[in-house]
């Protein structure tokens, strides 16, 4: 059995069937034993980045959904361990595995998996630039640019020669595999509210990258996501997530074209293949922006309850789309 039907199998029934007859017989049926899903954890357990991120998000798949996931992952230190074949999702954050060139052994593995229909989500898989020199950088920020870090592309390219990440298109069914759209953005305050339905998550969309084996999406990586998933016990969120807008004034232009930054600039890959040049004034904190069509903004940070808690909801709709498309395509 190919590790798709594994998948399919798990959404197979009516979980919300308590007992059906077989025959002229009343036995119940069996409700099959939740999902394991594997999470690639080399080292020390305690250190990996989001550690309450990813139970918390699974355990809201089985609070709003028809599938069945156990919320203690399979933990495994590298690729090249056999139970991947036991579980049809690998989850992994980018900045959990220090060094990404993968063995021999991890090729082989990795090349039946996804030949054979396995799904790996990469989280902080897509970072900007200006991120990479500090792999903690890139676990604070969503910072979208349509393009996987080098080290992903080289190692996925290493095992199938000829073949790249490619930018998913808002309109792909991923987006809207269980939720569509953004959560209600009332909520939010004005002065950002139409920079995010327009321009930061336009439809509930969000920068993503595939890896396709045989026309079937096998390797998905996006920014980071985990930041917004976790939960405590009393299930208060456990991270506080602030908003970075971009903001325009009239004169703003003639005045930023000329200003001095002391941090570095670098090229952001927009979805359409034009390019933003960013400006920062220190590590990791973008301060302004030319685009494409000579317009400069700045950057705006807003910190409130509303806005953290609306990332928190969105980022935990993304999160459920990822397992169902997984689970459903």
């Amino acid at each position: 059995m190919s590790l798709r039907h594994l998948a399919t199998l798990a959404l197979a029934l009516p979980l919300s069937l308590s007992a059906a007859t077989v025959g002229e017989s009343n036995a119940p049926l069996r409700e099959p034993d939740p999902i394991r899903i594997v999470q690639l954890a080399p080292g020390n357990l305690v250190q990996r980045n989001y550690a309450d991120g990813l139970p918390s998000l699974l355990e809201e798949i089985n609070e709003t959904t028809t599938l069945r996931v156990d919320p203690d992952p399979v933990f495994i230190d590298t690729f090249a361990d056999p139970v991947i074949f036991e579980h049809p999702f690998i989850y992994v954050n980018y900045a959990d595995r220090k060094d990404w060139t993968l063995s021999e052994a991890e090729k082989d593995n990795l090349r039946d998996y996804l030949e054979r229909g396995g799904f790996i989500y990469i989280d902080a898989g897509i970072t900007a630039s200006f991120l990479r020199d500090g792999g903690k950088h890139g676990q604070f920020h969503s910072f979208a640019e349509w393009r996987v870090t080098p080290e992903l592309e080289e190692a996925f390219g290493s095992i199938f020669p000829g073949k790249g990440f490619q930018a998913l298109p808002r309109s792909h069914p991923l987006f809207s595999a269980f939720y569509s759209g953004l959560p209600d953005a009332s909520i939010l305050p004005e002065t950002v509210r139409e920079f995010v339905v327009n321009e930061k998550w336009p439809q509930g969309t969000y920068a993503a990258m595939g890896f396709n084996i045989d026309g079937r999406l096998a390797v998905l990586a996006m920014p980071i996501l985990a930041m917004g998933w976790g939960k405590d016990d009393y299930g208060k969120w456990t991270t506080f997530i602030g908003f970075r807008i971009r903001e325009g004034a009239e004169g703003l232009s003639d005045r930023l074209a000329t200003a001095v930054n002391t941090g570095t600039s670098f090229e952001v890959v927009r979805e359409d293949g034009r390019k933003d040049t960013i400006y920062t004034q220190e590590a990791a904190m973008p301060a302004w922006v030319n685009e494409p069509d000579d317009t400069w903004r700045v950057f705006s940070y807003y910190y409130t309850q509303e806005i953290s808690d609306y990332a928190h909801s969105f980022y935990t709709r993304l999160g459920v789309n990822i397992f169902v498309y997984a689970y459903t395509q």
